[in-house]
């Protein structure tokens, strides 16, 4: 992705949660210059990879296969058994027709919500014990209630209605064609998106930037490119 790109994505963003009247915390607006102002008092932010992380999967094509996320809050594993934060917290952005391809998670159990805007579509497979895509139903609870759905079924989730998805269910959501944009809450255990992400096929969690413009604000996967913290490698 170029950096002129994903900086417009921000811009589309920031918007769009303006009229969904969900509110970024400060640091989501820091510029270059304010991040290469901080020291080692901004460590939570960058080890456990809080902020923007907006991603095309490699595809070449974010309208098409993309996702733009905030990380509002994030543990960190290695902290977790000393009494660490446990939990994690998302905010997303997604288009209509605009897949997050399938993938599971290795650990962390989370619940996806529609905060506003369209309808979120999710489809759904148990795994086999080599990794692949079941034919068996999977039983899921929305919004307390259990649901029991077959394998590939699609799901539809209206604002204000969730889903817990726990390690191991393969999913991919979109937002429905004529619905419009999604917002999408994530509220989930701890997650390492460097190592916690099975994809169905080979594709990349983080995309590569082209730097053809400065950038507007850092993403996560930027922060060890910009700042020179050696904690960068926690």
């Amino acid at each position: 992705m170029k950096r002129s790109e994903v900086n417009n994505l921000m811009l589309e963003a920031v918007e769009f949660f303006k009229e969904q009247k969900f509110f970024l915390p400060k640091f989501a607006f820091w510029t270059l210059k304010d991040w290469k102002s901080k020291g080692e008092e901004i460590m939570e932010i960058v080890v456990n990879q809080l902020g923007w992380d907006i991603t095309d999967f490699g595809s070449g094509n974010f309208s098409k296969m993309g996702l733009l996320l905030f990380t509002i809050r994030n543990g960190n594993l290695e902290d977790v058994s000393n009494g660490g934060k446990n939990y994690c917290e998302k905010v997303m952005i997604v288009k209509e027709g605009q897949i997050t391809p399938m993938h599971h998670h290795y650990q962390k159990a989370e619940d996806i919500i529609n905060r506003g805007g369209g309808i979120l579509s999710i489809q759904l497979y148990n795994i086999t014990k080599d990794d692949k895509l079941a034919d068996t139903p999977i039983v899921v609870s929305m919004d307390g209630t259990k649901k029991r759905v077959k394998a590939g079924e699609i799901v539809e989730l209206l604002p204000g209605e969730s889903i817990t998805l726990t390690k191991n269910i393969y999913h991919k959501f979109w937002a429905k064609i004529g619905s419009g944009k999604v917002l999408i809450g994530e509220v989930s255990t701890v997650n390492d998106d460097r190592t916690d992400n099975k994809f169905i096929e080979k594709i990349g969690r983080f995309s590569e930037i082209e730097e053809d413009v400065e950038p507007l604000y850092l993403l996560c996967n930027d922060y060890e490119k910009y700042l020179k913290f050696k904690s960068v490698e926690h």
